[in-house]
């Protein structure tokens, strides 16, 4: 059993602060860039599902005790070439929310020695487990600053894309 259990809740809240960051938005609303080469609100969740998807690998790499060097991954031609602005919220927030959880009950399981457990990320960085996981929910933070200005800009580039019921903060 794990003692980390405010590391592991802030993993988990991930899930629900991405999905009240887009409640209320409409499909133009989440797809809506605000400039080229700039990500949508909806782009940002798929890159955070993708994001996900390698810290789960990091997890499981660590915990093997493996000497490879952790993956990083280039997420603008992952974005694209996924077409990530075409993909449904509601299935990339789905995915997400399985991964997290299948990913917080191993966390809960583990020792605290296994937290411990140690890597060398792609930039060449020790890093403990704490770390990956920490790591991910204040990059997730970071881009839920993001999604929030993406809102404002496409509000005040006409809102077109907003419901009544979001704009009110509902």
């Amino acid at each position: 059993m794990s003692n980390h259990n405010a590391d592991i809740d802030a993993f988990t809240s991930t899930y629900d602060w991405l999905t009240d960051a887009v409640r209320g938005l409409d499909v133009a609303a989440l797809t809506w860039k605000p400039g080229p080469g700039k990500w949508s609100a909806t782009e940002v969740l798929v890159h955070l599902a993708d994001h996900l998807i390698v810290v789960s690998f990091r997890i499981r790499e660590i915990l093997s005790g493996s000497q490879v060097r952790l993956p990083a991954f280039s997420q603008d031609p992952w974005v694209e070439g996924q077409y990530g602005n075409e993909a449904e919220v509601a299935d990339v927030l789905e995915g997400f929310r399985s991964l997290v959880a299948y990913n917080a009950r191993l966390l809960r399981r583990l020792s605290p020695a296994d937290w411990e457990k140690e890597a060398i990320n792609a930039k060449g960085d020790r890093v403990t487990l704490a770390d990956v996981v920490r790591g991910f929910a204040s990059h997730a933070k970071h881009h839920l600053g993001q999604i929030d200005r993406i809102k404002a800009a496409e509000s005040a580039a006409g809102g077109l894309g907003t419901t009544a019921a979001a704009r009110e903060g509902a």
